[in-house]
């Protein structure tokens, strides 16, 4: 069943037109059209054209690895032209490899159970427990809510990924951390590029950017499109992208930069299945879903801007803004039609010096949100409006102050002292009050989470580091509207330890670290003693604890093995209902490697697998499992003459049938419900890139 598309999409289409017919004359916009120059970050190769200036803004990929490298936590850099080598559709394609991140999308989609540390176990759509960035500011809602569909993984020079309390640098204090999207400029990209990739299931997906730089000034555009049928019945997807920046550099210590971004977006959701429905015909939807021609279709315009001063080395005052304009058709057992402004600015301030004779470090900020919801419901009458059945008027802030302060002790030892102070308030109007219930409410959130870290330095390129944190996370909408007694709902705390250490040689990278989480006030829908459901409440305790692992290896001249290894342990803590239950959702064990051969770059092979070897339970009463998995993939491709790349992205070569998420529920009762997310099927994908 096709899409229509929305009335917006035309003019989508042309910007991508438009963004293609310029490419033969974008070498007017490079000030220098010299050939690439190889910079060698960690492991992986960086593509850096002309003569790029000094930035107070932005931070070159060189300079994030550094800065993150001296965090006392676990922080880890991705870098763009990585993951180019193979299909990019999903966030699992750019960040599947990242260091501590467990990322599974659904039915092959956008959306996604993305998640570091438990964060936001429930959701396997519009994320919570994670600040989402771009470029520094923002992708969340006031409410802390958050959009798979807004990041465009092909648009990212590099990303940032915060493990836990090492997001404070951000100003961010949840249980996940921070993940940071960062765009590339006219001085660190080619001036000129086109990519296609097509396959398996009716994928077709194309992206055209332009740019380049002059003396003062520089910008970049990038503009994508796709369009899949799905494995699945009912899983059609059409979206549509434009990300773009410019800058000016009015002096030497001052500089600005403007961003804007336009999605238009709109899914199918084929919807859950029973165990046995997914191992008998794993590509049908739900007889719901089809009936009720369930979807999850928006379109966002987001427009901010930065504005950086650098009055000397190691010195800068940063402020930003942005203004996010988004609306939402989503049908599902009702249709929800929400209209949502979100506006927001943080004042940033970083300082390195000397204090008493060691080098110090200081970041200091303040950051307010602000976002306003329209909320009309409507009786889903097959995927069209019917009756409104409630109407709300929502309105939801953040206030934050925060400060970490970095005091190199020694050579070798490194202090970490932070914390951050923040006020959020909840307010929901109930404009169509029916049967006397009046479902308003107004609520504040505050408290303090603060951080003390140590990092010890044993030899160039070998660290270790600890942490002890606290982390603050107010429920979003979707928490308060969850069920009976929705006021009852407080935030979400927690006390986390870490222990890490990080290896980098030229030939070998090393990043582990193990947590422990106590957690107060989970937000997780449960039941009560007699099985009847509370919605979302706070839990009263809960437990986190496990391993993150990459690993980088060069070895044998030609090979390079990478891997991303999760040990999970999440339970409760001697509830009174669960016990010591695992929490529901996410595999205790989780694996993705690949072992890559490539003698230069005109060829590579690179087999790889997922694995999850054992089952997980779908619900915390702990009385029905999924299956544990394990697929294997092979990509191939390589580079032609000096402009031309290609790959070939073989998936599932098995075609095994694998659970590739599921719902979380209270309970389960023993029974076999609509509770699985098949994963897709073989699949083949090609693809090829020009740059100039």
């Amino acid at each position: 069943m096709s899409i229509p598309s929305f009335a917006t999409m035309p003019s989508s289409r042309l910007a991508v037109a438009v963004a293609a017919a310029l490419i033969p004359f974008s070498s007017a916009l490079a000030a220098d059209p010299s050939e690439p120059q190889a910079t060698p970050i960690t492991l992986d190769r960086i593509e850096v054209r002309g003569e790029r200036p000094h930035l107070s803004a932005v931070d070159s990929i060189g300079q994030a690895a550094q800065r993150l490298d001296e965090r006392a936590g676990g922080a880890a850099v991705v870098d763009g032209e990585r993951y180019r080598d193979g299909r990019v559709s999903t966030l699992a394609d750019a960040l599947g490899y990242a260091p501590g991140v467990f990322v599974q999308p659904r039915f092959g989609a956008e959306e996604a159970r993305l998640s570091i540390r438990g964060s936001g176990l429930q959701r396997t759509f519009h994320g919570r427990g994670i600040e989402l960035l771009q470029d520094g500011s923002p992708l969340n809602l006031a409410d802390g809510g958050f959009d798979f569909q807004a990041v465009e993984p092909l648009a990212a020079h590099y990303i940032e990924v915060y493990r836990g309390a090492n997001a404070l640098e951000y100003g961010a204090a949840t249980l996940g951390g921070a993940i940071n999207f960062v765009s590339p400029t006219g001085y660190d990209t080619a001036p000129a590029a086109v990519r296609m990739e097509a396959g398996s299931f009716g994928y077709v997906r194309g992206q055209a950017s332009i740019a380049g730089h002059g003396d003062r000034g520089d910008g970049y555009l990038s503009v994508t499109g796709l369009n899949q049928d799905g494995f699945r019945d009912h899983a059609q997807q059409e979206n549509y992208r434009l990300f773009g920046n410019a800058g000016f550099r009015f002096g030497d210590a001052l500089d600005g930069r403007l961003y804007v971004t336009r999605v238009d977006t709109r899914s199918q959701l084929p919807g859950n299945l029973t165990l046995a429905q997914s191992q008998e015909d794993p590509r049908a939807a739900a007889a719901g879903n089809t009936a009720l021609d369930q979807r999850r279709d928006f379109r966002l315009d987001r427009v901010a801007g930065k504005l950086a001063w650098s009055p000397s080395e190691g010195n800068s005052l940063v402020v930003s803004a942005y203004y996010a304009d988004k609306a939402l058709h989503h049908p599902i057992f009702q249709v929800l039609q929400q209209d949502t402004q979100d506006a927001g600015i943080d004042l940033r301030w970083r300082g390195e010096g000397r204090v008493g004779g060691r080098r110090n470090a200081l970041i200091a900020g303040l950051a307010f949100a602000q976002g306003e919801t329209q909320d009309d419901r409507f009786a889903n009458l097959a995927g069209r409006s019917g009756a409104r059945t409630n109407r709300f008027e929502q309105r939801a802030s953040n206030a934050k102050a925060y400060l970490e302060n970095q005091t190199w002790l020694s050579e070798r030892w490194t202090l970490a002292i932070g914390a951050q102070a923040l006020k959020s308030q909840r307010r929901s109007r109930d404009l169509f009050v029916s049967g006397g219930r009046d479902e308003s409410f107004d609520v504040d959130y505050s408290g303090v989470s603060p951080k003390l870290g140590l990092r010890y330095i044993v030899a160039e390129g070998l660290q270790f580091f600890g942490n002890v944190s606290r982390s603050l996370e107010p429920p979003s909408f979707g928490e308060l509207t969850g069920g009976p007694g929705v006021t009852q709902v407080d935030e979400q705390r927690a006390t986390t330890a870490e222990l890490g250490m990080r290896l980098q040689r030229d030939a070998l990278s090393v990043d582990a670290a193990l947590y422990r989480a106590r957690i107060d006030g989970e937000l997780l829908a449960l039941t009560d003693g007699a099985g009847n459901p509370l919605g979302t409440v706070n839990a009263d305790r809960t437990r986190h604890r496990g391993l993150e692992f990459g690993l980088g290896w060069r070895f044998a001249a030609a090979w390079r093995l990478s891997a991303n290894y999760l040990w999970n342990d999440f339970r409760f803590d001697g509830d009174a209902v669960y016990g010591d239950n695992k929490l529901a959702g996410v595999p205790a064990q989780e694996l993705r490697s690949e072992l890559r051969w490539s003698k230069d770059e005109s060829f590579y092979i690179a087999p790889n697998v997922e694995w999850a070897p054992q089952d997980h339970y779908v619900d915390h009463a702990n009385t029905f499992k999924a299956p544990g998995y394990a697929i294997a993939g092979v990509r191939i491709g390589g580079a032609i003459a000096s402009q031309w790349s290609w790959f070939a992205d073989a998936r599932n070569l098995a075609d095994k049938k694998w659970i590739a998420s599921t719902g979380v529920v209270a309970d389960a009762r023993d029974r076999d419900g609509a509770n699985f997310l098949p994963g897709d099927g073989r699949s083949f994908y090609v693809g090829l890139e020009w740059r100039r």
